[in-house]
């Protein structure tokens, strides 16, 4: 068991990125002024590096599409001017742009958009980090140290040749004073030149060793169970000790809560992915955070945890957990808790292997997994269908708006109510579980992060004033008020706030006039088999249900 639990962790671990998990695209669903967009961004590994933009636009009106990074720590006027981004030959309405990102940490790029209908712009928030150190093709390290050797040999060469042999005049003979002049010459070149290698060997290595240092690594957690109360409590610990990069960028103690919560916890069992929780802990201090359990069926747990900072900087803490069989006891009053938020939800459904027999849970959702293009039941009586692309088929590489269509039971368009803000969320995960995000209808960004961007770039620019910013208590502590206060507004007040700002632009679909429609923008990374965690609310209550996906090379 501790060598699953020590494989499952590294698998976990070796992707975490801004809320993703081998999933490094970050897309964006949204309007631009009068101009529906979307957009898809890679971002470089390396920083300094190049982040590849794709804008894809359904209106003909659109002549210009520009793009510029805006940096946190400069604001708006330290931004360098926008680049073109290129019409992309035979593919109406796709443009392409190359973008630098020059500084690690917070940042955005702004998207301005110009035709017919005005100009617009929207902002998309990334995370400039260096994840990975590039390493030198063998053959052309051999060629350049070949080079090298060689340039060395000529310049000790001339260096000895010139402190001997050109102060013979011509046609006098080479005695043996001027030989040993040249070797001489030659030995202090030698010297001069391995000193300067050596120099530049221990400057170069300096240079590998701060990278390695400074280069991003995610927070690691350790989650235990324990009881209290007649209840399972989930304690996750956050390990920041280690954290030597981006030290305020990604301090915890300035959290800031994402669609109304300090932390959204996703936990689903592994192997099977047959158990499904979304969940919302509460915060002890700065790296501790609890939980109740639902009653889940024993097993081993992916733990997936999203935050979002002061900074805009946003990503995913992961671990494992073995969660024991809890008692019966433990069943009946699991919502009767201070820990436990009205938001949470669980629910149970066929496994992605069909290895073992469906659990049943008392007072959770069970529901039967789906496939593209088949209606498959939520747990009201309602219907959802996820749609095929046109091409009837997924292939990694390629952007996709999962479309999920929802009718009520008798087939008419269910009215659905938001859930945290949105119309719908999803989380899409990889068999294996080398892939995961947690995607919404306006794209795989985070919400918080975009809001902190918007209102650092109307701040104006200079540089931030950390001393300036309350106490990390004192910003915990109002923080988690707030938050107390939000949750304990009714709903559809809640509800208000929480949706200020957002947009849906999928929710309202003439080409489906017997659906409500949610859609999520994403791109899968890698061919393999994918379910898809999807979360909605009709009358009050939250319905989950799940498709399983085949996406091919």
């Amino acid at each position: 068991m501790k060598k699953i639990l020590t494989n499952l962790a590294l698998i976990c671990l070796a992707f975490v990125f801004q809320g993703h998990i081998g999933s490094p695209g970050i897309t964006l669903e949204g309007k631009a002024g009068p101009y529906s967009l979307t957009v898809v961004v890679n971002s470089p590994d390396v920083i300094p590096g190049t982040a590849s933009v794709d804008i894809y636009v359904t209106d003909n009106a659109v002549k210009e599409v520009k793009i510029k990074p805006v940096y946190w720590f400069a604001g708006a006027e330290g931004t360098p001017r926008a680049d073109l981004a290129i019409p992309v030959q035979g593919e109406t309405g796709h443009f392409k742009g190359e973008i630098w990102l020059m500084s690690p940490g917070s940042a955005s790029l702004e998207i301005e958009v110009n035709g017919d209908k005005g100009e617009g712009k929207i902002l998309l928030p990334v995370m400039a980090v260096s994840t990975a150190q590039k390493t030198m093709d063998a053959s052309l390290g051999w060629s350049l140290a070949g080079l090298g050797l060689f340039l060395v040999i000529m310049m000790i060469t001339i260096i000895g040749l010139s402190s001997g042999d050109t102060q013979v005049k011509p046609g006098e003979k080479t005695t043996g004073k001027v030989k040993r002049k040249r070797w001489f010459g030659a030995a202090i070149g030698f010297t001069i030149l391995a000193l300067l290698l050596w120099g530049g060997k221990t400057w170069w290595n300096s240079w590998e060793k701060d990278y390695q240092r400074f280069m991003y690594k995610p927070f690691t957690a350790t989650s235990t169970i324990y009881e209290k109360d007649n209840k399972q409590v989930l304690k996750f610990e956050v390990d920041s000790t280690k954290l030597e990069t981006l030290f305020l960028t990604r301090s915890l103690n300035y959290l800031i809560p994402d669609h109304g919560k300090i932390m959204h916890m996703f936990l689903v069992r592994a192997g099977e992915l047959d158990v499904f929780a979304h969940l919302h802990p509460q915060r002890l201090d700065s790296a501790h955070f609890e939980t109740i359990i639902p009653p889940l069926p024993a097993g081993l747990y992916y733990v997936f945890a999203d935050v979002s900072r002061l900074s805009g900087f946003s990503e995913t803490i992961a671990d494992t957990v073995v969660i024991p069989e809890p008692a019966s006891l433990l069943v009946q009053n699991w919502r009767d808790s201070l820990l436990m938020d009205t938001d949470d939800t669980y629910y149970i459904t066929d496994p992605i292997v069909s290895s073992t027999e469906q659990t049943s849970m008392p007072g959770g959702d069970i529901v039967v997994c789906g496939s593209p293009g088949k209606r498959t039941v939520f747990p009201d009586g309602s219907f959802v269908t996820l749609e095929l692309p046109k091409e009837g088929k997924f292939t990694e590489g390629n952007l996709y708006h999962l479309t999920l269509a929802v009718q009520d039971e008798q087939g008419k368009p269910a009215v659905l109510d938001p859930y945290l803000g949105m119309m719908g969320h999803a989380v899409v995960l990889k068999e294996d579980g080398s892939v995961y995000i947690h995607l919404h209808p306006v794209g795989s960004y985070s919400m918080a992060s975009k809001e902190i961007m918007e209102a650092r770039l109307t701040a104006g620019s200079g540089m931030i004033e950390w001393d300036d910013l309350p106490k990390p208590r004192i910003f915990r502590d109002s923080v988690d008020r707030a938050i107390i206060a939000l949750n304990a507004l009714p709903v559809a007040e809640r509800d208000r706030i929480l949706l200020t700002g957002m947009e849906h632009p999928a929710i309202d679909d003439p080409e489906h006039p017997d659906h409500a429609i949610v859609r999520f923008p994403y791109t899968f990374p890698t061919a393999g088999r994918y379910r898809i965690y999807v979360q909605m609310k009709r009358k009050g209550r939250i319905l989950n249900g799940a498709f399983d996906v085949d996406v091919e090379g």
